[in-house]
């Protein structure tokens, strides 16, 4: 419990110290950018680091990029049905979400050995 609190609060120091550079930026479009990942990847792994080890936050750290680089593949698959092959929306994001987590699950597998 008191970890979650602990997380809470770190993350709305975060989010809005983002939020404030990201106000203050331009174009204002980065102020969601900097306002959501980033402060609750810096508190999630601020947590782990203070309730269990660095070796625990750098497996989280790790999760955290192949996570991104996956999500970096489903944003060019949805960009590219729609465009390219004209599909609904609904069913363009759905069958991106396959291809989310086929990659996030074998970049694990890759290079973390499968755990």
């Amino acid at each position: 419990m008191t970890e979650s609190v602990i997380r809470f609060l770190i993350g709305c120091v975060i989010v809005s110290t983002f939020a404030i550079i990201g106000d203050v930026l331009r174009p204002k479009s980065f102020a969601g950018l900097f306002g959501a990942a980033p402060s609750v990847a810096l508190a999630t792994l601020g947590v782990a680091v203070v309730t269990h080890d660095a070796a625990y936050a750098a497996v989280q750290s790790h999760s955290m990029m192949f996570g991104a680089a996956a999500l970096c593949l489903y944003s060019m698959t949805v960009c590219r049905l729609l465009m390219r092959q004209h599909m609904r929306a609904l069913s363009a994001s759905l069958l991106a979400t396959a291809v989310w987590l086929v990659a996030a699950l074998g970049l694990q597998a890759v290079f973390s050995g499968g755990a």
